[in-house]
């Protein structure tokens, strides 16, 4: 299928974390796509693999195969962001590939739960040098390299704490690092907010997790990634670059 749209009025993206099809970056990426964005997807399936859900080698070929044929172009790269020289080489290697970046969505993770007494000093750097200082460097290369026009940044985030140090801990300096960046990079164009989609099933919930997620959701289902994927695209259009240096809550009321 042919692009809906011509080369000259097409805008691009870099989405991380799609290295599954049930990711919430997939889903991301496939609202992007559906709304006219060409796209550069990274991934890093080495982390899956250490994962309860294991990889999906295919994954990222299929999600490509899908998002062309609704006629986005796509470029997929794999980057552990854990060498802090990854993201200067990702961002620069999406350009080269895309073109200018009119938008970034930061939907990356390492997630390994433990609590203050058992996380080793080796899972708590991880975390933070793919959470926090992967996604650090990726905003300023990301802004270092957008046009006149400016663009825009959402990173997903939670509000995760107790049993599960090293992840909040991180995604708590990733949302003040976004916020900093709404304001220093606000005089480039560029708007910058933080998500936190709540509790959504991409296979690491077991059927307790599930049954307590659902006691407590008022919508009475499970959010998907489609569902997070209408916030973000929102938040890259025209219409959502005024929203900045906001936390958001897109939860279906979870956290009411």
């Amino acid at each position: 299928m042919e692009s809906p749209l011509p080369a000259s009025a097409r805008k691009a993206a870099l989405v991380t974390g799609v290295g599954r099809l049930a990711s919430i970056g997939a889903g991301i990426a496939r609202q992007l796509a559906a709304e006219g964005w060409d796209l550069v997807l990274a991934y890093w399936q080495d982390y899956d693999a250490r994962m309860p859900w294991g990889s999906e080698p295919d994954d990222v070929v299929r999600l490509t195969a899908e998002l062309e044929a609704i006629g986005a172009r796509v470029h997929s790269l794999p980057a552990n962001l854990e060498d802090p020289e990854t993201p200067e080489r990702l961002l620069a290697e999406a350009v080269r590939l895309a073109g200018p970046l009119q938008g970034m969505v930061l939907s990356h993770a390492e997630s390994v739960d433990s609590g203050i007494l058992d996380t080793s000093l080796e899972s708590f750097e991880r975390h933070f040098a793919v959470n926090t200082r992967a996604s650090w460097q990726l905003i300023a290369a990301f802004a270092r390299q957008a046009s006149d026009d400016g663009g825009a940044i959402v990173a997903l985030t939670s509000d995760h704490t107790a049993f599960n140090l090293p992840y909040g801990a991180s995604k708590g300096a990733l949302d003040r690092i976004v916020i900093a960046a709404a304001r220093e990079l606000g005089p480039l164009g560029i708007s910058a907010n933080v998500l936190n989609p709540g509790p959504v099933d991409t296979g690491w919930m077991d059927d307790g997790i599930r049954e307590a997620v659902l006691a407590r959701q008022p919508t009475g289902r499970m959010g998907t990634p489609a569902d997070v994927a209408g916030t973000v695209a929102f938040l890259l259009s025209p219409a959502g670059r005024w929203v900045s240096g906001q936390l958001i809550k897109s939860d279906g009321g979870f956290s009411a």
